[in-house]
């Protein structure tokens, strides 16, 4: 089957013809017809994270997919062929930029009907760090303030949206051009992050979700109330991040260092910091899909380019000014062929 792999780090996708997915008993292979892009796909192809997450090369990125059950494992029982579903592999099964791809049943969940297959396929990896950091660990209540930083963005869009749904007063950070989107999104409050200092607006906050790192991060966490918390999702990685990973001590050393002045920055404040890479799970895309077919939960697809275009679209992700995400296709009979199909920019119907 057809698929991108990088040979080495720093160098440019290649299509090239890879093996077909071997189908484990708990496994279900799924034909691939939309596959978000993100920017964790371009860090792993640039190797900035080559020493925790340790792929052998030549690799097949890709972290998001929508598609239809091709066959089952012998011992799956949710899933039959025919079945439209969505997923974000796990961590050590990467590689939805091909044809088809075997995901564990339990990464897995229906797509949602009410959406279409480039919609699905924008959600996983986006979705799940927005639930992971606002309900399993952010624990977001009603009544709470909530800052989500680049609310136009992938994560953001959707975090805006679901935040807003948790009840909590939500702020967000985007440009002046998208300020009217974000507010659609349901943010109480949108700062013109060229033209206005957050830090010097809000105050008092019981979360922010953090996607720039760095001084940005820094500010985050002095706007915060006592006690509150700043969830990192680009980094500085954390101890906790460490352990999970089951790294070497020398590896747990150096990340401890990495995230060092944040967290005594931290302390000092009396908040948190905490570095979150999301998992994969699909019990949480099932409560997911249930939140998009009943309206509260709306994707944002910003671009969509053909299969055979991925390496240029994964490039234009670093050109920014895009609203939500960018999903490559892939229909039935149009593997790896094609060009462009065309630009959606859901925010105008907010």
């Amino acid at each position: 089957m057809k698929a991108f792999v990088i040979d080495e780090y720093k160098v440019g996708l290649r299509m090239a013809e890879v093996p077909e997915p071997t189908v484990g008993e708990h496994d279900v292979l799924v034909r691939v017809e939309a596959a978000g892009l993100n920017q964790l796909d371009e860090k792993i192809r640039l190797g900035e994270f080559k020493q925790i997450l340790l792929y052998p090369l030549p690799l097949v990125l890709g972290h998001d997919l929508a598609g239809t059950v091709l066959q089952v494992g012998t011992k799956v029982r949710g899933f039959s062929p025919g079945d439209e579903v969505f997923a974000r592999p796990g961590k050590d099964r990467i590689g939805t930029f091909a044809e088809r791809i075997a995901v564990a049943e339990a990464d897995v969940a229906l797509k949602p009907a009410s959406i279409t297959m480039a919609e699905a396929g924008s959600l996983p990896l986006v979705a799940l760090t927005a639930w992971q950091a606002l309900v399993e660990r952010g624990k977001v209540q009603p009544g709470q303030k909530v800052l989500i930083h680049a609310g136009a963005g992938g994560v953001g869009s959707i975090a805006v949206q679901l935040a807003k749904h948790l009840g909590a007063t939500v702020a967000a950070t985007a440009s002046a051009a998208t300020a009217e989107f974000v507010r659609g999104l349901g943010a109480d409050v949108v700062i013109d992050y060229r033209n206005e200092d957050f830090e010097e607006i809000l105050s008092g906050y019981d979360l922010v979700l953090d996607s720039l790192g760095g001084q940005n991060l820094e500010k985050s966490l002095r706007i915060l109330k006592p006690g509150g918390l700043a969830i990192g999702i680009a980094g500085p990685p954390d101890p906790a991040f460490a352990r999970e990973l089951g790294l070497n001590p020398l590896l747990r050393l150096a990340i401890a260092v990495l995230s060092l002045n944040v967290r005594r920055h931290a302390r000092r404040l009396g908040v948190r910091y905490e570095f979150l890479f999301m998992h994969a799970s699909g019990e949480q895309l099932r409560r997911i899909a249930g939140l998009v077919d009943d309206g509260v939960l709306r994707p944002v697809v910003g671009r969509t380019s053909s299969f055979a275009r991925l390496p240029e679209a994964l490039q234009a992700l670093g050109n920014g000014g895009l609203r939500g995400k960018a999903v490559v296709i892939n229909p039935p009979g149009g593997e790896a062929r094609g060009e462009a199909v065309g630009r959606h920019d859901l925010g105008d119907r907010a």
